[in-house]
């Protein structure tokens, strides 16, 4: 996880020693989110304005393995700069968990459904983009024990880095 937390951060040196030159960014990117969970990112542009994002990993606080979907939009350039735009985005979406309690309690899922916002920081010189998110999720616990089954709130927040093809 170091290794690709230092090889997003040579990315954005090497961003920053770029010329102010703009590179053509395709519409979809790939690339690792840390936080809940932790693991990889994707992300396909509809449009300028919309996009649909997916990610799965280790769910750290959790303890298991999530995935999730999200449709967003970009509904405000907070800044707009010479060498990158910084949108913040808002949207609807899905999440599936599998938690795993280890030996003192039983495994189990959830299914719920996530409201996202976050900021993007979008490079213009590199195919490459910065993202930060929080989401709040309701979900369903299907859970063997009858005391830990029923809906749940909680959060998931995430910090990551896709490159663009």
């Amino acid at each position: 996880m170091k290794s690709a937390l230092g090889a997003a951060l040579l990315l954005l040196l090497l961003a920053g020693s770029a010329g102010a030159q703009a590179v053509e960014k395709g519409s979809f990117g790939v690339g690792l989110v840390i936080g809940e969970p932790t693991g990889i990112s994707a992300k396909l542009y509809l449009d300028d304005d919309n996009a649909v994002q997916a990610a799965a990993g280790s769910a750290f606080v959790g303890g298991g393995l999530q995935v999730h979907a999200d449709y967003l939009w970009h509904p405000w350039i907070l800044e707009e700069r010479d060498s990158f735009t910084l949108p913040a985005y808002v949207g609807p979406g899905a999440r599936f968990i599998y938690y795993q309690k280890g030996r003192d309690g039983e495994d189990f899922s959830a299914a719920g459904l996530r409201a996202v916002a976050g900021i993007v920081f979008d490079f213009k010189e590199i195919p490459l983009d910065v993202f930060v998110e929080l989401a709040g999720v309701v979900e369903y616990r299907f859970a063997p024990v009858e005391a830990d089954e029923g809906f749940a709130l909680t959060l998931n927040a995430g910090l990551g880095a896709r490159y663009y093809f």
